[in-house]
């Protein structure tokens, strides 16, 4: 699917070579690598080696985004995995929102994958189901931006496609009928409050996935884009703290 439009600045993927221990870092749907980046940085200061791709469709221009399928985020994950494969000999992955719904999807298809972090990951969003029945309009108000912490914005598209918007509710289906395939040490953020993924969702994954070890940690003063909102010191703080401790 080749894109028709310019990478925006700071939606750029990134990369940090480190040790041998790799960290696969996923932005979710309509966002773009800004809203991970500071998760990135710090996984790197801490001597990791870190990938965080550019979702095919995603930080160009929405039209780009609504000739995707979830087969093609898939794909950029796993390109991602193979890099790190190539210079690691155990990854983890953190994902936010779409993101964290991708986690799922590499711990259900890799169970050499060493452990995930979910921040207000994706199974079930009744609003974008009901979004699906959507008829001759092809874009729909963003929903990018969910933060509590002033003056703060997140580098994410106007606009979503109404198809891209099928290809997510496919992609958390999928996702959420496999979800006793994850076994894995798994380490789950939810926001108290989130406009955009119902905070129920991380309770699903809880009682769903067959992981040994599991761990849902509350956020108390952020929105659904929580990396850049008031909770990103502790959010990085507790993953370094998982991945050091399994």
């Amino acid at each position: 699917m080749p894109e028709q439009y310019a990478v925006l600045e700071g939606a750029e993927p990134f990369y940090f070579e480190g040790n041998r221990v790799g960290v696969l870092v996923s932005h979710g749907f309509t966002g773009t690598t800004q809203s991970m980046r500071p998760l990135g940085e710090a996984f790197a200061d801490a001597g990791y080696t870190v990938c965080s791709p550019r979702l095919k469709g995603h930080g160009t221009h929405y039209k780009d985004m609504e000739k995707t399928t979830f087969h093609d985020w898939i794909e950029s994950i796993e390109e991602g995995y193979q890099w790190l494969q190539e210079r690691c000999d155990s990854i983890y992955m953190c994902g936010l929102s779409m993101g964290g719904t991708l986690s799922l999807y590499m711990a259900e298809k890799y169970s050499e994958l060493k452990g995930i972090v979910l921040i207000n990951a994706a199974i079930e969003v009744p609003d974008m189901e009901t979004a699906t029945d959507i008829k001759d309009t092809r874009f729909i108000d963003a929903i990018g931006s969910d933060i509590k912490k002033l003056n703060v914005q997140e580098l994410a598209y106007e606009k979503t496609p109404v198809q891209s918007i099928r290809e997510i509710v496919g992609l958390m289906e999928q996702v959420r009928l496999d979800l006793n395939k994850v076994t894995c040490p798994t380490c789950i953020f939810v926001s108290d409050v989130d406009h955009v993924v119902p905070p129920y969702n991380s309770e699903v994954i809880y009682k769903e996935i067959e992981s040994n070890v599991k761990e849902i940690i509350p956020l108390k003063d952020s929105y659904h884009v929580a990396t850049l909102d008031n909770d990103q010191a502790y959010i990085i703080e507790k993953t370094l703290e998982f991945i050091g401790e399994y």
